[in-house]
């Protein structure tokens, strides 16, 4: 079969490797597409992860079905579509440093057990659409860490796959949601996936306008203007995101960071002290994984708006050029078969 490996510092190639041999308690999934993530960029760049430095299967974001069915396993069928949970394979987190990687033609799972390694989803969900199970599960974790309630006000400072499908989440749940970016096109996404408002904050002033939109927090100790916001999340990784969350933030507020920060950022907790925010960091998806898989089967198709490009794999080169080149595009996934 073909599989996409890091070959080296900058280099990918497609290779023919042996297909895997599906055991008794195996389900052998045959991928219909996946995802590309800026982390494989950065796998790419590195020259992929150890202990497979220079030989990184990649693609951690799959669907499929299921091409064959171990005698031991129960509840699953050839021909059924599933999503995967790359955490949880036996030989290593897959597209990730693991010995499989999504952007293959088939992936075995091993003493596979349905709810641990995998779940179906109905047909009539396109694969692409499924794929995006588990950036939205990312997203999903960093909406949890938040701990939003009905009604809540709720900005979103980012609005990439992870960013809006964190808007979506929040909506869902019946939040307030406003999304800032600096790019137009992705703030019409953001209006048509369900955020109530955006802002562009190229060109206007985000404390100002979230005072316009979420109102003034009542006055306390905490000195100035503040914006009436609940929650503030960060899918940017841009310091000056996190220097405007801050300095907005009401007493009581919570700061979310699921975005990847490069560079350190400097904080000033004497200032902040009066705030009595919380701060919370977000990572993968413990517990998220399939959590998320209802809400995108029951909105699929407000989550296929985050796609932006199809690539077949016979063209997964450029899939990952772009996928891994900033602002070049929203959601790239690539489709097998």
């Amino acid at each position: 079969m073909k599989s996409v490996l890091v070959t080296g510092p900058g280099r990918t190639a497609v290779v023919e490797v042996e297909k895997p041999v599906c055991g008794p308690s195996d389900v052998l999934v045959r991928i219909r597409a996946c995802g590309i993530c800026g982390s494989d960029g950065l796998y790419i760049a590195v020259g992929g992860i150890p202990p497979r430095q220079g030989a990184t299967p990649l693609g951690h974001e799959p669907a499929g079905e299921i091409a064959e069915v171990g005698a031991e396993v129960e509840g699953l069928s050839v021909g059924d579509h599933v999503v995967l949970n790359p955490m949880a394979s036996g030989d290593g987190i897959i597209g990730s440093g693991g010995a499989q990687g999504g952007l293959s033609e088939f992936v075995l799972l091993r003493d596979a057990r349905v709810g641990v390694h995998l779940v179906t989803v109905p047909k009539h969900i396109p694969f692409e659409v499924a794929a995006l199970n588990e950036p939205m599960a990312v997203a999903g974790h960093a909406v949890n860490r938040t701990a939003p309630k009905p009604g809540d006000k709720v900005v979103v400072f980012g609005a990439g796959p992870v960013g809006l499908g964190a808007a979506i989440a929040y909506e869902l749940r019946g939040a307030h949601v406003v999304v800032v970016d600096i790019v137009a096109n992705r703030l019409e996404k953001a209006l048509r996936v369900g955020a109530h408002a955006v802002i562009n904050s190229a060109e206007e002033d985000v404390l100002q306008r979230l005072v316009e939109i979420h109102g003034e927090a009542p006055r306390s100790f905490v000195r100035g203007v503040r914006p009436d916001t609940d929650i503030y999340l960060d899918a940017a990784g841009a310091p000056v995101v996190l220097e405007t969350a801050l300095a907005a933030a009401k007493h009581g507020a919570t700061v979310g960071v699921v975005a990847v920060h490069k560079k350190p950022v400097p904080v000033d907790f004497g200032a902040l002290l009066t705030t009595e925010l919380t701060l919370v960091l977000s990572m993968g998806y413990p517990t998220e994984i399939f959590e998320v898989t209802r809400d995108l089967v029951e909105h699929w198709q407000r989550y296929e708006l985050l796609i932006s490009d199809r690539i077949p794999h016979a063209d997964v080169r450029r899939a990952l050029e772009l996928g891994s080149t900033p602002g070049a595009a929203e959601k790239v996934v690539v489709t097998l078969g």
